[in-house]
């Protein structure tokens, strides 16, 4: 079976709603499965603070209702916190620029009232979809593995209250968490009011916890429910592709279904409707199982979507990847061998292809862009800002300032302290030479940050520019509160430098319009004449380590119509890939494992398609792109140089 997932796209013109949702709906189905457990994300329906968003991609009426027509039930997770593997758990950015801070997932009244402005915009728009008023929607999830986080009681009964005076007393309300009983003391509440779920993965034994689950619920009343079966793992930039073995998961939800922990949901609803076997999420267009968690890929846009964890202070960065690897056939027989209805057949697979290589042209350095923007962009500080505090979420910020340094024999040392996440460091002369491109002279990283050795320029006047690129927000643990951007002073040979500019790259948010949309006008070659006129086309040269926009294209005709594809960046270093201004995702093939982004056909063109990236530091010698029909994790290894600086970092905090 075919588990590829349709992307995200950045506004609804490509995909109004999106096109591959039935599809995915329907293999779903063909697993046996009658009920589907989906995420609300806060940060896409309220990228700025009052900007709701419902349209598209982002209809979640319409998916809900599309899953009552196929006959699904629906799980419903508001929030406000999701995790989800999603960028801050699904908490809006601009909640991290609020002032004074706001303490995430807990009573403080200033993150309370942002809550309650946000259920009071989301409830009343799923509350008739209750399975009360006739809609599909079966149970409603209060917060998300609480228990691992915090311990205030407060902020949980206050989230219950707030949901029953919006969704009434009938709807089964729940909490999701760990199955120990550390986890379930703070993150259930006791009593009728609110059902205590379970989650684990396929190396725990079930019936264990599920005896556990039952002290958190009144007597007769606790079913085994697990919310979340975790049948694998998340592959980070820099590591081996995780991989799950089938007969492994099968035997293990065999034991959860034998044990009738199906009866999860009937016995919940005394009866009133037929047995649910297993459940399964969906984050928007994303497919994955509930229970089983086996969607096969997605590009995790790099804008809104580079999700990450903190395990133990360090930072590690989700790949494009969702892979889990597990045979969904395997699943199936389970699920056919315990379930009394007949289960569809499985769907054709979609079909993929190749539409060969696809010839780039550099297009424009990136700085020669950022000199043409707009001023009110801007923002200026003595001291360094945190991309929130600019307004900005996502993408990429230039930090710049002005130095006079006098030459000594080993140079300078530049240090910053706190960087999120990662860092381009470039200098030039500001008071001479100036048709000469800034030199890259290093990279200071998050998981690494090291002090960093900057060359004498015998120049009166030094320019330093600091690209800092956004990796993702954490969405789990501790360190949630996560701002993105330089978040120290910097220093140099130990002096404070003061006097910054800080220029945003705006990567927006997935139903945000760009101010100034760079990729779209080089698309349509409105830049490449602009810089042909201001002489800087002659300036290209074969110059590594200076962001530099590529654009080619192919064409989709139509004997071939548009199929599914994927892109691979072989011989390319680290950037980010956009189609007909679809933001694909990030490729960095040189750490790996991910070697290719998935393109749905649905963003495809008859005709001409435009593709454009942004490449971060060295590009491929041939300057192509290969259009190829299946997936590729073979790039990188397991002892890249990321994966080395991190087991560093490991020792040096003492973990």
């Amino acid at each position: 079976m075919d588990f590829d997932t349709i992307l995200w796209s950045r506004s609804t013109k490509f995909l109004g709603r999106n096109k591959y949702w039935e599809d995915r709906l329907l293999r779903a189905k063909a697993l046996g499965l009658n009920t589907i457990q989906t995420y609300i994300p806060w940060n896409l329906h309220e990228p700025k603070p009052g900007n709701f968003t419902f349209n598209g991609i982002a209809n979640i009426v319409s998916f809900i209702q599309l899953c009552q027509k196929l006959d699904f039930l629906v799980l419903l997770r508001p929030g406000p916190y999701i995790c989800a593997e999603w960028d801050l758990g699904g908490f809006p950015a601009w909640l991290l620029s609020k002032i004074p801070a706001s303490r995430l997932r807990s009573s403080d009244p200033g993150y309370l009232q942002w809550v309650e402005r946000w259920w009071g915009v989301i409830l009343p728009k799923v509350a008739p979809l209750l399975y009360n008023n006739g809609g599909p929607i079966i149970m409603v999830q209060i917060e998300n593995e609480f228990g691992s986080y915090g311990d205030d009681q407060a902020y949980l009964h206050h989230l219950v209250a707030l949901a029953r005076g919006y969704l009434g007393d009938e709807i089964i309300l729940y909490t999701t968490d760990g199955g120990t009983r550390e986890t379930l003391e703070k993150g259930t509440i006791r009593g009728n009011a609110v059902f205590s779920a379970v989650d684990f993965s396929t190396g725990e034994r079930p019936w264990p916890i599920f005896n556990l689950q039952k002290e958190f619920n009144p007597p007769g009343k606790s079913p085994p429910l697990t919310a979340e079966f975790y049948t694998g793992w998340l592959t980070h930039w820099g590591e081996n592709i995780a991989t799950t073995d089938a007969n492994t998961t099968a035997a293990a939800l065999n034991e959860i279904l034998a044990g009738k922990g199906w009866l999860m949901v009937e016995q919940i609803l005394d009866s009133i409707m037929e047995q649910i076997l297993v459940m399964m999420y969906w984050i928007t267009s994303l497919i994955s199982l509930r229970m089983i968690m086996m969607h096969q890929l997605r590009n995790l846009v790099t804008l809104t979507m580079l999700n990450m964890k903190q395990f133990e202070g360090l930072y590690k960065a989700f790949s494009n990847s969702n892979f889990h690897h597990c045979n969904p056939l395997a699943i199936r027989r389970v699920i056919q061998h315990y379930s009394g209805a007949l289960i569809p057949s499985v769907p054709s697979n979609n079909e993929k292809i190749g539409y060969g290589p696809i010839q780039l042209q550099k297009v424009a350095f990136l700085f020669d862009l950022i000199h043409m923007m707009d001023p009110v962009d801007v923002a200026v500080s003595e001291e360094p800002l945190s991309m929130e505090s600019t307004d900005r979420s996502f993408g990429f910020l230039l930090y710049t300032t002005e130095y006079v340094a006098k030459d000594n024999d080993d140079g300078h040392v530049l240090f910053i302290p706190e960087v999120h996440d990662r860092a381009q460091v470039f200098l030039s002369c500001s008071s001479k030479n100036k048709g000469v491109r800034p030199t890259s002279v290093g990279i200071i990283e998050r998981w690494s940050n090291r002090r960093l050795n900057l060359p004498n320029t015998r120049c009166d006047s030094n320019t330093l520019s600091i690209l800092v690129e956004n990796m993702g927000r954490i969405n789990y643990g501790r360190y949630l509160f996560d701002r993105k951007g330089i978040l120290s002073s910097v220093y140099l040979d130990n002096n404070v430098l003061h006097g910054w500019k800080m220029i945003p790259l705006p990567f927006n948010n997935l139903n945000e319009i760009p101010r100034v949309d760079f990729f779209s006008q080089i698309a349509q070659s409105r830049l490449s004449k602009i810089i042909a006129k201001r002489g800087l086309e002659a300036k290209f040269g074969n110059i590594s380590g200076e962001p530099t926009l590529y654009s080619g294209y192919f064409y989709v005709d139509e004997a071939n119509l548009r199929k599914d594809t994927y892109l691979s960046f072989g011989g390319w270093t680290k950037g980010i890939a956009f189609i007909n201004e679809f933001n694909l995702g990030r490729f960095w093939p040189v750490v790996g494992p991910q070697c290719n982004l998935y393109v749905p056909a649905p963003i495809l063109r008859l005709g001409k398609n435009i593709l454009v990236i942004l490449e971060l530091e060295s590009p491929n010698r041939d300057t192509v792109v290969h259009s190829v029909d299946r997936p590729d994790f073979t790039c990188g290894s397991s002892k890249s140089n990321l994966s080395q600086q991190l087991l560093s970092h490991q020792h040096s905090v003492g973990l």
